[in-house]
């Protein structure tokens, strides 16, 4: 398997890495994962697609979102290969030009992709979809919604105070990434309200504002 990306020595440490990243706007601030030839590698067993295969371009810098970048970005977030094919259908979402994507990357309003995950993939990457589900925790909620932030930054360029014009920001910006908890609600689940079928499993990208609490 051949990749492309460009390739740079640094010291073992991760720190070096995650400082050499950071100062070069790779990050999103926090640490990451070295993102090594073998552990893009080893992500990219996650998916049976090719790694020079694009999504589309990513606005506003419109750098192409291939399968390998996508797993790049992946790794640093923390994800698992299993999250891969979660992340790929997520972006497929978000680069269809009715899903606007370039204008919520520039927008003054807290504006953030949320992901929802329906079906037996919930269970299968243990995604939480109950109690907690947009807090800390859980490894799937956390790297896979991470990976999307750190795709809109890297490939879509949209840095906070120059492209990215959100006036306070929102901690739902770093990461957003649910399932629906099927088995407790009364409703039908939102998928099969789409027409897909109880087993499938669904992934489903909306942009949404800052949250605000509802309890008692």
């Amino acid at each position: 398997m051949n990749l492309t990306s460009s390739r740079i020595s640094l010291d073992a440490d991760a720190e070096s890495v995650f400082e050499y990243l950071l100062g070069n706007g790779y990050s999103d601030g926090l640490p990451v994962i070295p993102p090594t030839k073998e552990r893009v590698l080893r992500m990219l067993t996650g998916t049976r697609r090719a790694p020079d295969e694009s999504l589309g371009d990513v606005p506003p810098a419109r750098l192409p979102a291939t399968i390998e970048k996508i797993a790049v970005n992946a790794v640093m977030a923390g994800c698992t290969p299993q999250y891969l094919p979660v992340l790929i259908a997520a972006m497929e979402l978000m680069l269809d030009p009715k899903w606007m994507l370039d204008a919520l990357q520039s927008t003054t309003n807290p504006l953030t992709p949320l992901v929802i995950l329906n079906g037996p993939i919930r269970n299968t990457i243990g995604l939480n979809s109950g109690t907690g589900v947009m807090g800390p925790g859980w490894r799937a909620n956390a790297t896979i919604g991470r990976a999307l932030r750190l795709i809109m930054l890297n490939l879509g360029g949209a840095i906070p105070g120059d492209v990215d014009k959100c006036t306070q920001g929102f901690v739902g910006k770093y990461t957003l990434c649910m399932g629906e908890n099927e088995e407790e609600s009364p409703w039908e689940p939102f998928h099969v309200g789409k027409g897909f079928q109880p087993d499938d499993s669904v992934v489903t990208v909306v942009g949404v504002n800052s949250s605000t609490n509802v309890h008692d």
